[in-house]
């Protein structure tokens, strides 16, 4: 499926979200106002429309499709201490800051913790989820466990150039942005990844790492899909596989892509991301 240049894209907006900052959201509206929105939450070092921008106009025949950048990327909150018990309130906050009541939650590997986090820490306002290319948890094998313990000590010692760092890559973002060429698919994708610095990169990574939940997936009480990217070399599919058995009644869409798929391999992605949510919201109460 052809990708859609930058000017076909939902136009976006900073929202204020009160005593938590503000953030870039795309709001596509659906066929009718009582359509179920849906929550999309984007993957690591990514923004909101890059993850998603070539499912949003498909999403949009039957939902109210939402984006935001998370917070320490993009234009996201300004933190340099990333958390994903706070990526979870500004989920909520960005409910209540639309008016909305409950919402499908749709993420994207990084995206995909958040929105089980979403769940965990704000039951009433989650009426599904959609989880893609994404686990329970990541510090398995010794090579991942030392990984993670050297990048939580790097981001430590870094944490105070960080503060600097994600103000300036905001402003960058937005000066860009204003600047974006809108025929150019691949410039305005590389401007969107270079919004995000590694700094933020690598304190998001080290909040992934100590992840696990496991041991409450299996109380997860509204309707769940799993997308399954079977040649995934980032988070391996049997571990995929095992978060869609953790959860009661999960169903699995599995397709045959990487990690990437998103966007390299949107042409089996959409659909398979299309099937998921219409399996969620056929059994949301």
């Amino acid at each position: 499926m052809p990708l859609p240049l930058p000017h076909e894209l939902p136009v976006g907006r900073l929202l204020d979200l009160p005593g938590r900052g503000s953030t870039w959201i795309t709001d596509t509206p659906g066929p009718a106002p009582e359509a179920m929105p849906l929550v999309l939450l984007h993957a690591l070092g990514c923004t909101g429309l890059l993850t998603w921008f070539p499912s949003i106009a498909h999403l949009s025949r039957r939902h109210r499709v939402i984006t935001l950048d998370q917070r320490g990327h993009g234009r996201g909150i300004a933190s340099a201490q990333f958390s994903l018990r706070d990526c979870a309130d500004d989920v909520a906050a960005l409910l209540d800051a639309l008016g909305l009541e409950r919402a499908v939650v749709v993420g994207y590997s990084m995206g995909g913790v958040v929105a089980q986090r979403v769940w965990r820490q704000h039951p009433q306002r989650v009426a599904g989820l959609v989880l893609a290319a994404t686990s329970d948890r990541f510090r398995l094998t010794v090579a991942e466990r030392a990984f993670f313990a050297g990048m939580g000590a790097s981001m430590l010692g870094a944490r105070g150039i960080a503060r600097s760092r994600v103000a300036t890559g905001a402003a960058r973002a937005t000066a860009e942005a204003l600047d974006a060429d809108p025929t150019d698919t691949r410039a305005w994708a590389l401007r969107e990844l270079r919004s995000t610095s590694p700094w933020s990169v690598g304190e998001a990574l080290t909040a992934l790492g100590r992840h696990h939940s496991r041991p409450w997936l299996g109380r997860v009480d509204v309707p769940t899909a799993v997308v399954v990217t079977n040649r995934d070399r980032v988070v391996p599919a049997r571990r995929q596989l095992a978060l869609a058995r953790s959860i009661p009644g999960a169903t699995v869409h599995d397709i045959d892509a990487g990690h990437a798929a998103c966007v390299l391999e949107a042409d089996v992605f959409v659909p398979a991301l299309a099937q998921a949510v219409a399996t969620v919201t056929a059994r949301v109460r």
